[in-house]
């Protein structure tokens, strides 16, 4: 699943040869699976497997939930905040990198009310980077 925005930034690095070749199985991948883009203004998408959403959403989430898809949502902030609003999330990933931005946006804006997690996985990596992993709680 992908926003627009994240998903223009993905489809231009992930189908090019420089990620051929610096992440081969990585690249094969990700251009093999198929994404969903949830957009207002994008009407065409280029990218292989690559399909707009046409539902709202919430709806969409749940239809392709009901179909017992695995899914996971890059990058896309309001995606999670709605999906964790409607209760479509089974769990929560995050790799925290440990750099300054100075701004931006803030990992939960968007969800409208607290929510409990629980956490069930970190890992840390020598570069500073720990990779998270919560469930609804």
């Amino acid at each position: 699943m992908f926003g627009r925005v994240t998903y223009e930034m993905m489809s231009a690095f992930w189908p090019s040869p420089a990620a051929a070749e610096m992440m081969t199985d990585a690249a094969a991948g990700m251009n093999a699976m198929p994404k969903t883009v949830f957009s207002r203004s994008l009407k065409t998408t280029e990218w292989r497997n690559a399909r707009i959403a046409t539902d709202d959403l919430v709806t969409e989430l749940t239809r392709l939930k009901g179909e017992d898809l695995d899914m996971s949502i890059f990058g896309s902030g309001s995606i999670v905040a709605q999906a964790a609003t409607a209760g479509l999330l089974d769990d929560l990933q995050v790799m925290r990198v440990p750099v300054t931005l100075g701004g931006g946006k803030r990992l939960f804006d968007g969800i409208p009310r607290s929510f409990a997690w629980r956490r069930e996985e970190a890992r840390p990596f020598g570069n500073g980077n720990v990779f998270l992993r919560y469930r609804p709680g």
